[in-house]
């Protein structure tokens, strides 16, 4: 099963979102469009693996830090645009001793850099320049989640396990 650990957007920052993309698609911007329900924040992208309880196990040894998130800054990585979420050292920290742990019991994990983002649009284009308009808003981290990715009816669904 294809498994990675996220955090799960609340309603405020998925309303702040979904807003934002709206006015992306009134500019004229194409590409394919996260679902709203689909909206989060990856921490570690494992894959293919097939012992979620272990990966779960892991989540609750490693403490998740309350701290405050905010949406800041835009950026893309190549064609995929997304909303950055402000810099926040506690979240950073438990993200590296996630990853570390996850190494250590022999979890295969994505192990780029750590950029706190949400993903809006991938394959996106633009046939002319645009303004992205991130509303404010803003969480209390108090949980991380093990998702699943699956293929439902076409189309990619993601489920919290």
């Amino acid at each position: 099963m294809r498994l990675f650990i996220a955090i799960c957007l609340s309603d405020e920052m998925q309303k702040a979102l979904v807003t934002c993309m709206h006015d992306l698609k009134k500019q004229g911007v194409e590409g394919n469009y996260v679902p709203a329900r689909n909206l989060h924040m990856t921490l570690a992208f494992i894959g293919e693996y097939d012992d979620p309880e272990k990966v779960k196990g892991i989540i609750r040894n490693v403490p998740v830090p309350q701290c405050r998130l905010a949406l800041s800054e835009k950026g893309n990585f190549g064609n995929i645009l997304w909303a950055g979420v402000k810099g926040n050292q506690k979240l950073k920290t438990y993200v590296k001793d996630l990853r570390t742990a996850l190494k250590e019991s022999g979890i295969p994990f994505d192990n780029d850099k750590f950029v706190p983002h949400i993903t809006l649009i991938r394959k996106t284009s633009a046939k002319k320049p645009y303004q992205v308009h991130l509303p404010k808003a803003e969480m209390t981290l108090k949980k991380v989640s093990l998702m699943k990715s699956e293929m439902k009816n076409g189309k990619v669904t993601y489920r919290e396990l």
